[in-house]
């Protein structure tokens, strides 16, 4: 799940969350009869999308060594808005039959849940030793999927680096991940790869290196220290580039592996996923035009751009200059075409304005696409503002979105592999209030809804994953607000509940 960078640039928008009874029905716009699994196209697949660190729990259990978020927030548990962490999260790593039986009683075809890096190789690398206790995890929780008509679709990197790679070289910061990612990589191909026909390599990698190396949202917290964030160290001028950079060409790796050696024999496919807000041009001014563009190729062409056409955008190599690391003939070859699919995260948009002032000054990447990303314009928000601060709903710009990505990247296979909002954990309210959930039934019509265009207008979506399954650890956020489609009773053993857009989907997909 992404964590976004919106209140940076400040604009907090105060609004009066609507408590509705538990007797309240679904509004009759909202019913399945005019939007329902009939609506799509044949074989298009609908899931939910999970993480391992913010599912699994089990921190020291089933000899998994330590990740970087494991080190992150117990060292720095200010960090976390509830200073909580994963040991426990939902205990998915105990509970993965249950979790899966909920699946099946919502008529779910899919599962995106990610593997643990260190649960796999505790010690970072191949040559230290494979836990076969992991293996033994994911051959289950996969067989039980399988034995309910469930798909898994696989992400090998989640966000949660080992610790021991991070101690020895810093992780993402040196080239020397690539062939520890690549190695872990070809272990999880020859444990999965029989039964695993939808592999994702990395998840969002522009918040990994923004919201770790840029701004302090994310492990491990670094950047530049004139910002004044209390960051662990770190230059917010070069290292995401430097982490965005690594992951690609781990990304591509893992990728040109796959394909040469396992991907005949498993008739697998193989791709990553990308987040992008929609950037609207706060007005029709053109400098606003393109700074929503600027803003564009700064989120997502980053790393399409490289995927489609073997290099970076231009607007990026002009601001960033020699602080953007260059790839060599041999590595723009092997990255260019390196996806079967795009996986594509979306939860909600920006207004977008040409922001000069920041050509002078300290240098960042929050700064050098001289854009500035605002939530609302003339004192009104973009969208109905959600439970965390950076989420305003904006349904149509999944549409936009897509249409955009059709048109700039070659028309791309395409599965929205989250999307999905929030409301704060409120402790003040009872269980059977907390169930109503009619502003996410809304929101998940509304965005279903402009996916079906998309598709009418040609672009080649082919699934859908909504985030999420279950309440869980969101991040920074700990356990203050809850993206869940089933409510998680943290007080209480963790029980599961469905709320009322867990039955609204389920009639959504019996059609």
């Amino acid at each position: 799940m992404a964590i976004h960078t919106l209140f940076l640039f400040g604009l907090l928008i105060l609004t009066v969350l609507l408590r509705i009874s538990f007797a309240a029905l679904i509004t009759p716009s909202h019913g399945t009869s005019s939007l329902n699994r009939s609506s799509f196209p044949p074989g298009f697949i609908f899931g939910t999308a999970s993480s391992a660190y913010q599912y699994e729990g089990a921190a020291n259990e089933g000899g998994r060594g330590p990740s970087l978020w494991d080190t992150f927030t117990h060292r720095y548990p200010d960090k976390i808005k509830d200073e909580s962490n994963g040991d426990v999260a939902i205990d998915s790593y105990n509970r993965y039959k249950e979790d899966v039986g909920i699946m099946k009683e919502m008529n779910l075809d899919a599962y995106r849940f990610s593997i643990s890096w260190s649960r796999i190789l505790p010690d970072g690398k191949l040559s230290r030793g494979v836990n076969k206790e992991g293996i033994k995890y994911y051959n289950n929780l996969i067989n039980e999927l399988l034995s309910k008509g469930i798909q898994p679709f696989v992400t090998l990197f989640h966000w949660d680096t080992p610790q021991v790679l991070e101690d020895e070289y810093g992780g993402f910061l040196s080239p020397r991940i690539v062939e520890d990612f690549r190695d872990y990589a070809e272990v999880c191909f020859k444990a999965f790869g029989d039964r695993v026909k939808h592999w994702i390599t990395l998840n969002e990698p522009w918040s990994y290196s923004i919201g770790g190396y840029a701004v302090p949202l994310l492990a491990p917290g670094r950047c530049s220290a004139w910002l004044g964030l209390n960051c662990t160290g770190g230059d917010s001028a070069t290292e995401p580039y430097l982490v965005s950079h690594h992951q690609l060409l781990a990304h591509a790796t893992a990728v040109q592996l796959y394909r040469n050696k396992y991907q005949r024999s498993q008739k697998g496919i193989i791709g990553i996923t990308l987040v992008s807000n929609w950037m609207v041009p706060l007005s029709s001014a053109r400098h606003h035009q393109n700074a929503a563009q600027r803003a564009l190729d700064f989120m997502l062409g980053w790393f399409m751009d490289p995927l489609t056409n073997g290099d970076y955008p231009h607007t990026m190599k002009s601001l960033v200059g020699s602080r953007l690391p260059k790839f060599s003939e041999d590595e723009s070859n092997m990255i260019k075409g390196s996806f079967d699919f795009l996986g594509l995260n979306y939860y909600t948009a920006n207004y977008a304005a040409y922001a000069p002032q920041f050509r002078s000054g300290n240098k960042s990447y929050v700064t050098d696409s001289l854009v500035n990303l605002l939530t609302a314009r003339n004192g009104i928000p973009i969208g109905p503002k959600a439970g965390s601060d950076w989420l305003y709903v904006y349904p149509r710009g999944i549409r936009d979105l897509l249409v955009y990505t059709r048109r700039k990247y070659n028309n791309p296979l395409i599965y929205i592999t989250e999307n999905g909002v929030d409301e704060v954990n409120n402790a003040t309210i009872s269980l059977e209030e907390a169930l109503v959930d009619n502003m996410r039934i809304d929101y998940y019509y509304k965005h279903l809804s402009y996916i079906e265009r998309a598709i009418k207008d040609g672009v080649d979506v082919r699934g859908y994953f909504a985030w999420s399954l279950l309440d869980n650890f969101e991040w920074s956020s700990g356990y203050t607000v809850r993206f869940g489609i089933n409510y998680v009773d943290y007080k209480n053993g963790l029980k599961r509940y469905p709320k009322l857009s867990a039955r609204w989907f389920k009639n959504f997909l019996k059609n």
